[in-house]
C-alpha cells in the first residue's frame, strides 16, 4: 500500500487548515516508519482548540502547535496511542498551555519476555482516560473517542462529530500498512477494529502519518482484505515447509526496505499467533508449521 508522492507537499511546522474545524502540523521526525513525520492536528475554530496526538517533544514542533492556536486557547491535548512519536509532547505542551493530557490510557505491558515498549511513550500521564463512545466537547466541536486495540492495545481513534472526520493515529494510513508487533500488538483484535471502523459512517480519516483518506470504507475493506491476503501466504508457505519468521520475510516482502524488514518479523510474527490461537499453527524452536 506504499503511495509515493512528493513531501514536499507536507511542509514541516507549517498550520495547514484542512477543513473549517482541522488545522493540520506536521513534526520534523521523517523516518521509514513515521513517513513524512507525524501529523499533529487542531480541532476548533472558536475560543478554544483540541490537540490531536502532539507528537514528539521538539520545541519547534510545539512552538509549531502554539502558533497554529493562534488566540484560541488549547484546552484539550489527545493521544490516540503512547508510541514515542505521538504522544512525548503533551507534557511539555500541558505545562505551556494549562490543558489536560485527555485520550488513550498509559499503556501497562504484562510481558516476561523481551519487552516490546522500547518505542513506547513512559511519560504520558493522562488527566483522563476516554473509553469507547465516550465524548470531549469544546466550542463548537465534540470529539468521540473510538476504541481500536490492534496495533497497540490503548489506542483510540478520535471523531469528530461535527463533520465527519476521524483521526485515525496508527490505526489506518493511506501510505503503509499498520505494524502489528507482540506481545502488545494483536492481529485479532486489529482485524476487529477495522471491523468496526468500517461499519461506521465516518467521511474522511486523517492519520497521524501520510494524506488524508477520502475514501475510507474502501481502503478499510482493501486493508482487510490484504492482512487476509498475508495470512494465506503464511499457511501457503508452511504447508510448502516448515519454516522461520527470517525467512518467511525474505519470501512474502519482495523489494522491502532492509529497515523494514524487523518490523515485517513482528507483524507476521502477529499473524502467527492468531493462526495459532485458532489451532492452525505450532511452533517449536522458533520454527513454525502447520498443526493440520
Amino acid at each position: 500500500m506504499d503511495e509515493q508522492f512528493d513531501p514536499a507537499s507536507f511542509p514541516t511546522g507549517l498550520a495547514e487548515q484542512l477543513e473549517p474545524l482541522i488545522v493540520r502540523v506536521l513534526a520534523g521526525n521523517p523516518s521509514p516508519y513515521t513517513y513524512t513525520g507525524t501529523q499533529t492536528y487542531l480541532v476548533g475554530n472558536g475560543s478554544d482548540r483540541a490537540v490531536i496526538d502532539p507528537g514528539p517533544a521538539l520545541d519547534t514542533h510545539i512552538d509549531a502547535i502554539m502558533a497554529a492556536a493562534g488566540d484560541a486557547k488549547i484546552t484539550a491535548i489527545m493521544c490516540t496511542h503512547t508510541h514515542r512519536d505521538h504522544s512525548p509532547a503533551a507534557g511539555p505542551l500541558s505545562v505551556r498551555t494549562g490543558a489536560s493530557i485527555i485520550g488513550c490510557a498509559p499503556l501497562v505491558l504484562e510481558d516476561d519476555g523481551p519487552r516490546a515498549d522500547e518505542s513506547f511513550d513512559q511519560t504520558y500521564s493522562p488527566d483522563r482516560i476516554l473509553v469507547d463512545g465516550e465524548t470531549l466537547a469544546g466550542d463548537g466541536w465534540t470529539i468521540e473517542a473510538v476504541a481500536t486495540p490492534g496495533h497497540t492495545s490503548n489506542h483510540l481513534c478520535l471523531a469528530v462529530q461535527e463533520s465527519g472526520a476521524m483521526f485515525t493515529g496508527d490505526h489506518v494510513m493511506a501510505w503503509s500498512t499498520s505494524v502489528i508487533s507482540p506481545p502488545d500488538g494483536d492481529m485479532a483484535d486489529y482485524m476487529a477494529s477495522l471491523q468496526k471502523i468500517y461499519e461506521r459512517e465516518d467521511k474522511v480519516y486523517y492519520p497521524a502519518h501520510g494524506k488524508p483518506v477520502d475514501k475510507p470504507q474502501q481502503l478499510v475493506r482493501g486493508m482487510m482484505g490484504h492482512r487476509k491476503q498475508r495470512e494465506r501466504q503464511i499457511l501457503n508457505l508452511l504447508d510448502e515447509d516448515a519454516s522461520a519468521i527470517p525467512d518467511m520475510v525474505q519470501k512474502m516482502y519482495k523489494g522491502l526496505d532492509p529497515r523494514l524488514f524487523g518490523a515485517a518479523g513482528r507483524s507476521v510474527l502477529a499473524h502467527l499467533l492468531d493462526l495459532q490461537n485458532r489451532g492452525r499453527v505450532g511452533e517449536e524452536n522458533e520454527v513454525w508449521s502447520l498443526t493440520e
